[in-house]
């Protein structure tokens, strides 16, 4: 094995393990709270939701590109390049959706108090875990050609239409179906982005004019000290913009790909890190927001 696929190759582990301490630690943290018959709050739901499918996409997509990294070919059958590159596609769109949901869900909960957004919140509230279990069934029957579209590695049946990628082999179409479903893929996607995208701006809105207001009443060693909700909007702020710079990138990353000469294991190995970057920051900044309980939940797991 040359030193350069050995280093990749331990940069490639490391990115996963790290991925899968940080989101199974989050994950753990609500089982224990649900085995204590303590409820969860409407962003927890979200959040667990988010997690499970960060965790899932670090799995599907770290590990295989690891060991292909180490040299391993072939370890996938037919049934298991289905498997991971299914799991794979329905767990990154649900992550897309729930970093959609939680970023409009906080926009409604820091919003002005008016009889129209308190409605707004009551509804929102009440809907929110209906919700997050009708975006995994969405994303299963969104991503049913998956599939149908990829094979073993070996596949060697009018190769014409096959092209080996990675560790899996994958069937390009052209027909105008197959043009549609990937304009579905792609506005479905942009919905979440675009959506992401006004409950971000106006998320920072009202934080802006909350600031002016109380700037002017309160003292600025007291104005320091911001408020629980204040800090949970700032760490998905800080989400939405990893997610949208994450998802842009390797947007970027795959159609050089598709064009650039330079050698597969840099371009594969980039890509795995673009797509996998958010998944593994994401609960590190979800930690600092659940600091308080979360380092109690952790003594005591110590202890």
């Amino acid at each position: 094995m040359a030193s350069e696929n050995f280093a990749m190759g331990i940069f490639l582990f490391s990115q996963t393990t790290v991925g899968m301490l940080g989101n199974s630690s989050i994950l753990f943290y609500y089982i224990i709270l649900i085995s204590t018959g303590k409820p969860l709050m409407p962003k927890d739901v979200i959040i667990e939701h988010l997690t499970f499918a960060n965790c899932l996409t670090v799995i599907s997509k770290g590990i295989p590109q690891t060991l292909l990294t180490y040299g391993f070919k072939d370890f996938l059958d037919d049934i298991g390049c289905k498997l991971i590159n299914y799991v794979y596609r329905i767990t990154r769109g649900m992550s897309l959706y729930s970093m959609c949901i939680l970023s409009c869900f906080q926009a409604i909960t820091i919003s002005p108090n008016n009889y129209r957004w308190v409605t707004l919140k009551q509804r929102a509230t009440k809907y929110i875990g209906p919700s997050c279990s009708v975006g995994w069934l969405v994303h299963l029957f969104l991503n049913i050609m998956i599939p149908l579209r990829v094979s073993g590695p070996r596949y060697n049946k009018n190769v014409t239409k096959w092209k080996i990628y990675e560790y899996c082999s994958w069937f390009t179409f052209g027909n105008v179906g197959h043009a549609l479903y990937m304009f579905l893929l792609c506005f479905s996607d942009g919905l979440c982005l675009g959506l992401m995208a006004c409950s971000s701006v106006s998320m920072v809105s009202i934080l802006y004019r909350h600031k002016r207001q109380v700037k002017y009443i309160h003292s600025s060693q007291h104005f320091l000290n911001a408020s629980p909700e204040n800090r949970a909007t700032q760490s998905i702020l800080i989400l939405v913009c990893t997610f949208v710079i994450s998802y842009l990138f390797s947007s970027i990353m795959v159609i050089f790909m598709s064009y650039s000469k330079y050698p597969m294991l840099l371009r594969v190995s980039v890509f795995t890190f673009l797509e996998t970057c958010f998944p593994i920051i994401c609960p590190f900044v979800l930690m600092s927001n659940i600091k308080p309980s979360f380092s109690l939940f952790l003594s005591c797991f110590c202890k």
